[in-house]
């Protein structure tokens, strides 16, 4: 990972070529990132691809619940030659959650967009097929979204329906 003075020297030469790209740094648990504004991160990954980091290893997506922008968008990029690693963030608002997709850039990227899109509903602009992934198409709301509820219908397990005892997924014991 680069260094907390290669992380910043990085972040500058990125503000230089692309201004009002990098919002913040980090160096945090010998971890590097650098937060960028959401439209411009195909610009940013194709810069930081340039300085080495040519391997899309993830895409994920957080949820900072209650904070504001509160949808999050990770990426993880490596250095296979020098052995670095840095992520890249960015954050949407849950009003307006666009982020350019970079699956034309990077094909990796695909599949785990469009679980982000179905998990938090981030939407990826100009990504090739966005549609659920995990989730049935008219499945409503995003479930890994920390205010999701939780519960719902209790599983009934009938392996012993013969004699009219079902058992919830809890193993509690109901007499019909």
């Amino acid at each position: 990972m680069p260094d907390a003075t290669g992380l910043e020297l990085l972040a500058r030469e990125l503000r230089e070529a692309h201004a009002g790209a990098v919002v913040d740094t980090l160096h945090f648990r010998d971890r590097a990132t650098v937060s960028v504004a959401s439209q411009q991160i195909r610009p940013a990954l194709q810069f930081l691809r340039g300085k080495g980091f040519a391997f899309l290893a993830s895409v994920h997506g957080v949820d900072y619940y209650p904070q504001e922008p509160r949808l999050g968008v990770l990426y993880e990029l490596l250095d296979m030659q020098a052995l670095d690693r840095i992520t890249i963030k960015l954050r949407v608002p849950v009003d307006a959650p666009a982020v350019p997709s970079v699956t034309p850039d990077w094909p990796t990227a695909d599949h785990q967009e469009r679980e982000i899109y179905d998990m938090f509903g981030v939407v990826f602009e100009g990504h090739p097929d966005l549609r659920r992934i995990l989730m049935p198409e008219d499945y409503e709301g995003h479930p890994q979204r920390r205010d999701f509820p939780l519960g719902g219908e209790p599983v009934l397990f009938t392996f012993n329906d013969a004699q009219g005892t079902d058992y919830t997924a809890h193993g509690e014991e109901e007499r019909t």
